[in-house]
């Protein structure tokens, strides 16, 4: 992000970390600006509620307001990202932990591998190795998770070598949309697809690049259009890295 005035900056998000065709994944977005709110001295989960797809390669404003960040697009209020309050010793509710083999193994069974709804996703798309996260969360047998093994790729770090956030949370994010969908049979199509209204989520510990972790996750509930899912990153030892909850929103009947 680069700075104008006050407390108001630019942000344009690079093609590179794109979700849905021409906008930006939602988890790298809610980790974008759920970062700024954390350096400024927030140390709880923080809340995204993205009310709009964000375009790509287009300079878009960020405004810190009091407790909330923002992000626009001129008068097109895009996303809101605003922290939690949480009681003593409160956290999100993860899923269990699943060793880092059979997450891996699970990815097998992946319900977008086929006919995937946005195959070029930062997160979950199969995009060159080294380029996008790869993460292909599969159903976990005997379970109602999903979970995939997660290989860091070196080229996530920034200029200072670290795998920043915004990483972290496109690794909770489409693991909670894809627990929906834990077979071939029920993978949505393109204009099936669900999209990402909000993510709720806390990083605890840092990832590190050439890092082997799981991603698990699983599904919640559903009301109406609303599908609600939890996920999770953990270390081969099960030490717990984020967690996260979501909401999806699934396109209005024709």
């Amino acid at each position: 992000m680069t700075a104008v005035a006050g407390l108001q900056t630019v942000l344009s998000v690079p093609n590179r970390f794109r979700g849905p065709e021409g906008t930006a994944n939602g988890g790298w977005i809610a980790g974008t600006l759920a970062s700024s709110l954390t350096c400024a001295g927030h140390e709880s989960a923080v809340e995204v509620t993205l009310h709009r797809p964000v375009p790509l390669e287009t300079e878009l404003a960020v405004e810190h307001v009091g407790n909330t960040v923002t992000l626009s697009d001129g008068e097109r209020h895009l996303v809101e990202a605003i922290p939690v309050v949480m009681g003593s010793g409160e956290t999100l509710t993860p899923p269990p932990f699943v060793p880092f083999t059979d997450a891996a193994r699970a990815e097998a069974g992946f319900p977008g591998r086929h006919g995937r709804a946005i195959a070029g996703c930062f997160a979950c798309g199969v995009r060159e190795p080294g380029d996008g996260l790869r993460i292909f969360p599969g159903p976990v047998e005997g379970t109602d998770l999903v979970a995939a093994g997660w290989r860091v790729p070196i080229g996530v770090t920034d200029e200072n070598g670290v795998v920043p956030d915004s990483i972290i949370w496109a690794a909770l994010d489409c693991a909670t949309g894809w627990a929906h969908y834990s077979s071939e049979e029920d993978a949505p199509q393109p204009v099936e697809s669900a999209l990402l209204g909000r993510l709720t989520g806390q990083v605890f510990r840092r990832v590190y690049p050439l890092g082997r972790y799981s991603v698990v996750a699983r599904p919640v509930g559903r009301e109406g259009r609303k599908l609600f899912g939890v996920s999770a990153v953990y270390e081969v030892d099960g030490t717990l890295v984020a967690a996260a909850k979501a909401t999806w929103i699934t396109p209005r009947p024709q």
